[in-house]
């Protein structure tokens, strides 16, 4: 690995609130090492357009409390072509960029280890996704923020709810991880949870809202993650419950993206700002193909390839925790 005077900082899948928190990290850990940084718009498509512009300390000044990405964000199928990732590595010579920053998630990782591997390019991953299904980090950038959002939006349904005496399901992101559900459910006093992680089963749904009826409960709230394996979806769940519980009025709400916008909250701010120093310092002394995460409130790094093959697991102390709650 040759030395380092420019680093490429790109964000690429979904947004996630603090990812504008990290670019300016990067930008400004490389002013304050006395190197370049070039900002890469729209992920790896734009790495192969060559759709680059240097940035400075001034260039990110007012956007750590934006959600989204400045950067822009989006998928590009040229990059999962072999020519594809020879155009960009051509691209990044050619504005004489040496390594690149990439925050984003699974897919974005992935891409990044092979196109390191192809062209012995150094890189480093931030992770950034709302779901915190990433392996080697207990907080992903956004998870924090999309966990007070949906808080806040359940706090107002259950006023509804209470009013009218009514069952709402209540549809979160998680596709395949039940970390925000889990922990919003929690947050906002949910009656049951239900997530990918733990099949409930449609007999013991209806078991559980039969005793929260039998217990003097007038309204109920049950979150449910994308991923969850109960009924196909969450309409057919409220199709269940209306045939076999007629007496629930029952209304749906997806949350859906606003769960991923929004100003990102102080700890996403300061988690960003922490992991973004460290990717840049990590480049420097020679290191790459590396996540920065935190593990145990301190920042530490993990081998993207093991960041891709893992998944972070349920706390099942939590899952625990929310049966005692929901009596």
């Amino acid at each position: 690995m040759g030395e380092i005077k420019k680093i490429g900082v790109m964000t690429s899948g979904g947004d996630s609130p603090g990812m504008n928190a990290a670019i300016r990290a990067v930008v400004r850990t490389c002013a304050y090492h006395k190197i370049a940084c070039a900002g890469i718009y729209r992920g790896y498509q734009g790495m192969i357009e060559g759709d680059f512009l240097d940035l400075n300390a001034r260039s990110v000044k007012g956007i750590i409390n934006k959600g989204g990405t400045f950067l822009k964000s989006a998928r590009s199928k040229d990059f999962m072509t072999k020519e594809g990732r020879q155009k960009a590595y051509d691209a990044l010579k050619a504005a004489e960029i040496d390594a690149i920053v990439t925050i984003g998630g699974d897919g974005t990782f992935t891409g990044a280890l092979i196109f390191s591997q192809e062209f012995d390019f150094p890189v480093m991953g931030i992770p950034g996704t709302i779901d915190n299904d990433i392996m080697g980090t207990s907080h992903t950038l956004g998870y924090d923020t999309a966990l007070n959002t949906v808080v806040e939006v359940i706090d107002k349904i259950r006023d509804t709810a209470s009013s009218h005496n009514r069952l709402f399901f209540i549809e979160v992101m998680g596709r395949d991880a039940g970390h925000i559900a889990l922990n919003a459910g929690i947050g906002a006093g949910a009656e049951e949870i239900l997530i990918p992680e733990e099949d409930l089963g449609l007999e013991r749904l209806l078991d559980s809202l039969n005793k929260s009826k039998e217990s003097g409960k007038s309204s109920s709230i049950v979150i449910v993650a994308e991923g969850d394996k109960t009924g196909k979806n969450v309409f057919e769940l409220k199709d269940y419950v209306n045939e076999h519980l007629p007496e629930y009025d029952v209304r749906v709400s997806v949350l859906g993206h606003m769960q991923r916008g929004g100003s990102p909250s102080c700890f996403d701010r300061v988690l960003a700002s922490r992991m973004g120093v460290q990717a840049v310092e990590s480049l420097l002394a020679g290191k790459s193909n590396l996540m920065v995460g935190l593990l145990n409130d301190k920042i530490a790094v993990t081998p993207l390839a093991k960041a891709i093959k893992g998944h972070s697991k349920i706390n099942k102390e939590l899952i625990r925790v929310s049966d005692i709650m929901s009596i």
